[in-house]
């Protein structure tokens, strides 16, 4: 009787394209290349675009497509970011093998954006008056 080993770690056989620097590279490179469409700031639109496509072997995308989009030009510009992207190329097995992927691209209008089109003007509270000042003068006495 052949019994399996108990602690057999699972073998994977594919190697998935990365980008270098991992998810924390990504969302940085998310952050700073994202520009909010002006039609999406006017109607305050907010969301997430799920965004799917393939990369092949060379870390190329290539057919990107919406799988939920929000409209105000939110997909275009995720679309925009998705083909941007450049995945370390992998070999597996001397083969080039296309994966795909699906990445999720917040639309979020932050508070500093919205908080500086307000202009706030404050005027210092005059000090109170002191009691001589608030008795009310009497014109001086004609003398004719």
């Amino acid at each position: 009787m052949t019994s399996k080993p108990k602690h057999q770690k699972p073998r994977k056989f594919l190697k998935l394209p990365r980008i270098s620097g991992g998810k924390q590279e990504l969302v940085k490179f998310i952050r700073e290349n994202l520009q909010y469409p002006e039609e999406a700031l006017k109607a305050k639109v907010q969301g997430d675009v799920i965004v799917k496509y393939k990369i092949n072997g060379n870390g190329e995308v290539f057919h990107p497509e919406i799988v939920k989009g929000l409209g105000f030009g939110c997909d275009e510009e995720a679309l925009r970011l998705v083909m941007l992207l450049q995945y370390d190329a992998v070999r597996n097995r001397g083969a080039r093998v296309t994966a795909s992927n699906k990445l999720k691209i917040p639309f979020r209008l932050s508070e500093k954006k919205a908080a500086s089109k307000i202009n706030v003007e404050y005027a210092p509270a005059s000090p109170k008056q002191s009691e001589a000042d608030q008795k009310p003068k009497t014109p001086p006495e004609n003398q004719f």
